[in-house]
């Protein structure tokens, strides 16, 4: 790779769109995006290079219905698919990295289950396929792969590209360091969020949830953050409002760019400079947490926590969330399991 490819500029947009009610409104969302793409690559021509776009969680659809079985029904698709192919031929157009916004996913390998799923592609096609670990629980009945008996597709994957390692997670997820240090155990240099953070735990004070963790997870993975947050006003996503904040952040934590905090479509464009990273990931005796990991010493991870919200097979409800983060907060306190 050349140092050229290497230091080039992301582009996180974040959106504020009606959400469909089925999945024949998808296309027209799909239309927007690839028309927000051709405005960051080509609008900053002059002065950077855009060479990856990353949009926010449920910019295809949001999960506007409380049962799986709704949601299968009328907003649920395969992928790949039309929409996937168009973003294809936008990323071969430009020569660009796409990841998608997320898609609420049905696989004919695991029927009856929606996952909440977002798409890394790039010129040569759809690269890596992420599902969301930790949905949003209680109100989140997307099924985390995680939790499929037998499940054997890569949790995080990474994707070895010409702009460098790039890893993504959903939302949620990035609560978690453990899913977001897989991602950098695996290789990722560049981690890409793509995320419906809603207030008040989003980009606003006093809490700003969503600026600390994009910075903290910087700096413990020595690695740049690109996060697209959805920028939804209440009244096209209800019930939450989505205050955006969408930014880029460097291996450092430093913020190099970030949309103001509030409701609205918005593209911040800054630079990412891979040469630099590998350099520092390198030259760095002190501060190297990712080379300084004491993994045997971690031994609360020995232990299952949450069981998961898939019984039987069978994909989540509400119940059986609640359920399950009732299990999960008696094993966290050692309380001892009913007989079944």
């Amino acid at each position: 790779m050349n140092l050229p490819t290497l230091r080039y500029a992301a582009a996180a947009c974040q959106t504020d769109r009606p959400n469909p009610v089925d999945r024949s409104g998808i296309a027209s969302a799909v239309n927007h995006m690839l028309a927000t793409i051709d405005r960051a690559v080509l609008g900053y021509e002059p002065f950077m290079t855009v060479r990856l776009v990353v949009f926010p969680e449920f910019a295809h659809a949001a999960p506007i219905y409380p049962t799986v079985e709704e949601l299968y029904d009328k907003l649920a698709v395969t992928i790949p698919n039309e929409h996937t192919e168009r973003y294809h031929r936008k990323a071969r157009e430009h020569g660009i990295y796409i990841q998608t916004g997320s898609f609420l996913e049905r696989a004919e390998k695991y029927p009856g289950h929606v996952f909440n799923t977002t798409c890394l592609i790039g010129p040569d096609g759809l690269l890596t396929l992420y599902r969301k670990v930790h949905p949003w629980i209680p109100w989140e009945v997307h099924t985390s792969p995680h939790d499929l008996p037998g499940y054997d597709e890569p949790l995080f994957p990474v994707a070895d590209t010409e702009i460098g390692r790039l890893g993504a997670a959903t939302c949620y997820d990035w609560l978690f360091p453990e899913a977001i240090r897989q991602l950098a155990l695996g290789g990722a240099e560049v981690l890409l969020r793509v995320s419906a953070y809603m207030d008040p735990w989003g980009a606003t004070p006093p809490l700003d949830w969503w600026t600390l963790i994009n910075r903290c997870r910087a700096v413990e993975n020595l690695a740049y953050v690109v996060a697209s947050n959805q920028g939804a006003s209440a009244h096209h996503y209800p019930p939450f409002s989505w205050p955006g904040g969408s930014a880029i952040v460097d291996y450092d934590g430093r913020i190099l760019s970030q949309a103001d905090p509030g409701p609205g479509e918005k593209v911040v464009v800054g630079p990412i400079d891979v040469a630099a990273l590998r350099h520092e990931r390198e030259r760095r005796r002190g501060h190297q947490m990712l080379a300084h990991l004491r993994t045997e010493a971690y031994k609360g991870y020995d232990r299952s926590i949450y069981p998961g919200s898939t019984v039987d097979g069978r994909p989540p409800t509400l119940e059986s969330n609640e359920r399950a983060i009732s299990v999960g907060r008696n094993r966290l306190r050692n309380v001892p399991e009913p007989e079944a």
